[in-house]
């Protein structure tokens, strides 16, 4: 019964750590390219390529291995580190709406030709 416990504790911590890699990886995949220079983080390709193989290593192998802990660590470090710096920078989210009315057009705000 304990070990069915613990299995069961550690697929969902399993599921957890994809869902982390994947929130990073569609994250970084709709932030802007130089948003990432100016932060002054690695490239973007650099966090699509590692934010990807913590998210296929974290499917293959068991947490009980150092490669699913790695990819926790980047996917964290990420999250807490280059996500606010490109927020910063970019003003706001990566993707959708940037915030402002519905009269702003791709200039500024439309005042109606005045």
């Amino acid at each position: 019964m304990l070990m069915l416990g613990f299995a069961g504790f550690m697929g969902i911590l399993k599921i957890v750590l994809m869902a982390l890699a994947a929130f990073g990886l569609f994250d970084a995949a709709f932030r802007r390219e130089d948003a990432f220079r100016a932060a002054d983080k690695q490239n973007k390709v650099f966090w699509l390529i590692i934010l990807g193989i913590a998210l296929v290593v974290s499917y293959l192998f068991s947490l009980l291995s150092i490669l699913p802990i790695a990819g926790a660590v980047a996917s964290i470090v990420y999250l807490v580190d280059v996500r606010p710096a490109l927020r910063q920078v970019g003003g706001g989210r990566g993707w959708g709406r940037r915030g402002g009315s519905s009269s702003d057009g791709p200039y500024g705000p439309y005042n109606g030709g005045r």
